[in-house]
């Protein structure tokens, strides 16, 4: 399963939203482990080891 770059999220300002009403009366610290928490729930949700290595690099590259 390669790694899919383009748009792909269904009302993206409405999870834009969401995501920072998420971290809305958090302080710095919990919203990094916040951050932390849910980049490591969507990867276990991916699984695929290459998948998650090619998008490794690609939030490094931008």
């Amino acid at each position: 399963m390669g790694l899919n770059l383009t748009p792909n999220i269904a009302d993206p300002d409405g999870f834009y939203d969401e995501l920072l009403s998420a971290h809305h009366g958090l302080s710095k610290d919990e919203s990094d482990a916040y951050n932390a928490r849910l980049l490591l729930i969507l990867a276990n949700h991916i699984g695929d080891r290459a998948t998650l290595s090619a998008a490794l690099k690609a939030a490094r590259k931008s």
